[in-house]
């Protein structure tokens, strides 16, 4: 056997199959070309292990949009069964702002399980958060009216709404690191984009049930009892999300963080105290103080992204099926198969935009989105407003063509901002504080901004092209990361002829 061989092909039978099922590890092969170069490691990837990563993390995030899915499209509905009495006006607003009440407390999700999992693993904390995601939808499904049990039925659907908010605090950061991890250099932007595939599959399921119950059921039925369907479905889904996830391996990137950290005492205790520092009870509040201390400049540029990106993504996605119902006063069904359509057409680019954006980089994929809202938001609601179905169509089709490049970039140009140790917790707590401040709150705001000046129906557009305008320049701030390693792990390639290649290009060949 040549002296340069690699270690994978050392490794005796029983130990191929496990090696596979992670990634290579290429150890000293530069060396034989220059016998001074220290030892390089790089991670070659098993495409069949990376898709069901992609699988279990994108169904994870499918779910939680599913879940604040249903209860926009469900907005009127609720508004009427847990806040009966005075105008709709008020009812929807007090619907609305038990859908923001759940933002409210996903940045302590975020700190909470953020930290968590990058000192127990990924994989363990995206388990947790499913589980409690599931449970909370599956609850508010089970809350008797107002009718009922008067002020303890919005009560309960608060405390609901509260758990689903804190345990999504650490489902996105934590979807959107694990992809990351797994996912080759050259196609991170590929595979992250099905992240955000998920989110529009929970749209579209949400928005396809709630459709298919007011056709078939009708507005008496939907308000007495059927609304809670959509809710009930969440339990079953939540079970088949945990059994995807738990049976995922770590990802490479947080198993090779963990080994460089549990190298054999020297035997000194405080040398022992010092290797697991990092599992103490103490390691939490350290874990945040590093967050803050260390990552703030990018925390900040995290939520200027996060934040631009989740008002255009509620306005179009969450908010725009009550706007078409209760603004421009269509029947509820044509605004939900409307925007069903569209969804279903982003779906169908999505993972192109990703591809796009892996050979092009990111920054122009994330550019030409927020300048698309920026331009185009007044055209496309003005579109909108004329009230046909081919006017409506038209201008739907233009802010979803905006969306899609953020919807398909974001997912891979967010996780590369932070460093391994720290990148679940950074990314958690910039993300979420962004949403609460932000992306919940869209839909309350826009109503209350529509009352105050009178129901004007371009209020959504200034809103829209007021976030767009902050997110161009925090594009403009951001570095680019396309078909980078991620800052604290080592390169990672799709096959072992990339290894070779790339460990060749770094080698400077001996002058004479």
């Amino acid at each position: 056997m040549p002296t340069g061989s690699t270690e994978a092909e050392r490794a005796p039978d029983q130990d191929r199959e496990a090696l596979k099922r992670h990634r290579w590890l290429f150890r000293a092969v530069a060396r034989r070309r220059n016998p001074r170069l220290r030892r390089t490691d790089i991670t070659v990837t098993d495409e069949r292990v990376v898709k069901r990563a992609v699988k279990a993390a994108a169904l994870g995030n499918a779910m939680e949009w599913f879940d604040f899915g249903i209860y926009s499209y469900l907005a009127v509905t609720i508004g009427k069964v847990f806040f009966p009495g005075g105008s709709d006006t008020t009812s929807l607003l007090s619907s609305f702002a038990t859908f923001a009440v759940a933002f409210l407390v996903r940045p302590l999700g975020g700190a909470y399980f953020g930290p968590l999992g990058d000192r127990i693993g990924r994989k363990k904390v995206l388990a947790l958060t499913m589980i409690m995601m599931a449970l909370g939808t599956f609850c508010i499904g089970l809350i008797p009216s107002y009718d009922t049990i008067g002020f303890w039925s919005p009560t309960l659907l608060i405390l609901f709404r509260l758990i689903q908010g804190f345990s999504t605090g650490g489902e996105y950061g934590g979807a959107s690191t694990f992809i990351a991890e797994y996912a080759p250099d050259k196609k991170r932007g590929f595979f992250g984009s099905f992240l955000e595939l998920g989110t529009l599959i929970g749209y579209t399921g949400a928005a396809g049930i709630v459709l298919l119950l007011t056709t078939l059921l009708g507005d008496h039925a939907m308000n007495s009892w059927a609304w809670r369907l959509p809710f009930l479905i969440a339990g079953p889904l939540g079970l088949v999300g945990l059994y995807l996830r738990v049976k995922l391996d770590e990802t490479p990137a947080f198993q090779k963080f963990e080994a460089s950290h549990t190298h054999h005492a020297t035997g000194s205790v405080v040398e022992a105290e010092a290797e697991f520092s990092h599992l103490s009870e103490n390691a939490p509040k350290k874990k945040l103080g590093e967050i803050f201390a260390q990552q703030w400049p990018t925390l900040i540029l995290c939520i200027a992204l996060v934040g631009a990106y989740n008002i255009t993504d509620y306005m179009l996605l969450s908010y725009m099926p009550t706007y078409l119902t209760d603004t421009l006063h269509y029947e509820e069904s044509h605004g939900l198969l409307i925007l069903l359509g569209t969804m279903i057409a982003l779906m169908c680019v999505i993972s192109s935009v990703g591809k796009l954006n892996d050979r092009y980089g990111r920054k122009p994929l994330l550019m030409a989105g927020m300048l698309g809202f920026f331009l185009l938001a007044i055209p496309a609601f003005l579109l909108v407003k004329q009230g046909t179905i081919l006017t409506v169509c038209l201008g739907m089709a233009l802010l979803g063509l905006s969306l899609v490049c953020l919807l398909g970039t974001m997912s891979a140009a967010l996780p590369a901002l932070f460093p391994t140790h720290v990148r679940y917790g950074s990314l958690s707590i910039g993300y979420n504080l962004a949403v609460s401040l932000f992306g919940g709150t869209t839909p309350l705001v826009i109503t209350a901004l529509m009352d105050a000046f009178g129901k004007n129906v371009m209020v959504p557009a200034y809103y829209t092209m007021g976030a767009a305008l902050v997110g161009v320049i925090a594009v403009a701030c951001m570095k680019e990361t396309a078909q980078q390693p991620l800052d604290g792990s080592p390169p990672s390639v799709a096959t072992k002829e990339e290894a070779v290649e790339l460990i060749t290009a770094q080698v400077q060949e001996p002058r004479f």
